[in-house]
C-alpha cells in the first residue's frame, strides 16, 4: 500500500439513549484511529487470531501406534500373495496412517505495533461503513441485568445481530449481563482486537468509550508503546 499521507475523514455517528431515544449525532475524526483500510494487515491479524484459537489436538495412528501383532502374516515366497511384513502396514485396511495429522501448536504472533495498527484500521472500516453506534446511559451499577440489556438491544434495533459493546473502563456487571445473550461481546476500548471488531455487525460504544476514542486514547497508547520500545532498545546498547 502506498505510504502517501491520507487526509483524515470526519464521521458523524448516531447517538441513542438506553431506551432507544434519539440523542443526535456525534462527530469524530479518523485521526483518532486510522485514515485508511489496511486490508493486508487486517487479514494477517484475523488469521493470527483464528490460528491462536485452534486447539491442535487432532491425531492419527501411525503403524507404530496401531494395536496388533508384529508377526509376519505369511512367508515371504511361495504363497502367490504379495510379500508383506506386518498387518499394521498403511496399505492394509486398519493399518497405520502415513503422514497423518499429529498434535501441534498453530499459534503465532505478529508484533505489537502491527496488532495495534490493525485494530485502529478495523475501527476505520466500521466507521466508514456506518456500523458504529453510540449509546448513552448504559448503566448497570445496580447489578447484572440481562433482561434490561436485551431490551436495550431491541430498542436500538440490534436484536439478533452480532454486536460488540465497547466500554471505557471495566464493567463487570455489564459483562455478566451480556454473557448469556448470543452473538454479544463486551470489551473495553483498549482491549479491542481486530477479529472481534470485524466479526461484529455493529460496534456499540458507550459514551465514555467514545469520549476516550475521540480523545485519542488508542493513538496515545500506540505512541507510548513505541516510545517505551525505543527506550528499552536504547538502554540495551
Amino acid at each position: 500500500m502506498s505510504s502517501e499521507a491520507v487526509e483524515p475523514t470526519t464521521f458523524e455517528i448516531p447517538s441513542r439513549g438506553a431506551g432507544g431515544e434519539d440523542k443526535g449525532t456525534l462527530k469524530i475524526s479518523s485521526e483518532n484511529f486510522d485514515s485508511v483500510a489496511r486490508y493486508r494487515l487486517l487479514k494477517e491479524a484475523v488469521v493470527m487470531h483464528q490460528a491462536n484459537r485452534r486447539q491442535g489436538t487432532h491425531a492419527t495412528l501411525t503403524r507404530a501406534g496401531v494395536k496388533g501383532s508384529g508377526k509376519k502374516p505369511w512367508r515371504q515366497k511361495g504363497t502367490g500373495h504379495a510379500r508383506s511384513g506386518s498387518r499394521k502396514s498403511p496399505i492394509w485396511r486398519g493399518g497405520g496412517v502415513v503422514f497423518g495429522p499429529q498434535p501441534r501448536d498453530y499459534s503465532y504472533s505478529i508484533n505489537k505495533k502491527q496488532r495495534r495498527l490493525a485494530v485502529r484500521s478495523a475501527l476505520f472500516v466500521k466507521f466508514r461503513d456506518g456500523e458504529v453506534r453510540v449509546v448513552d446511559g448504559l448503566d448497570f451499577s445496580g447489578g447484572p441485568k440481562t433482561r434490561q440489556l436485551q431490551k436495550t438491544l431491541e430498542a436500538l434495533e440490534l436484536g439478533g445481530k452480532r454486536v460488540l459493546i465497547g466500554t471505557g473502563d471495566n464493567d463487570s456487571n455489564l459483562v455478566l449481563s451480556a454473557r448469556n445473550i448470543p452473538k454479544l461481546c463486551v470489551s473495553t476500548l483498549v482491549n479491542f482486537n481486530t477479529y472481534d471488531i470485524l466479526d461484529a455487525d455493529v460496534v456499540v460504544l458507550t459514551q465514555d468509550a467514545f469520549d476516550k476514542l475521540a480523545g485519542g486514547a488508542l493513538v496515545a497508547e500506540s505512541s507510548d508503546a513505541d516510545s517505551s520500545g525505543a527506550d528499552s532498545s536504547g538502554s540495551s546498547e
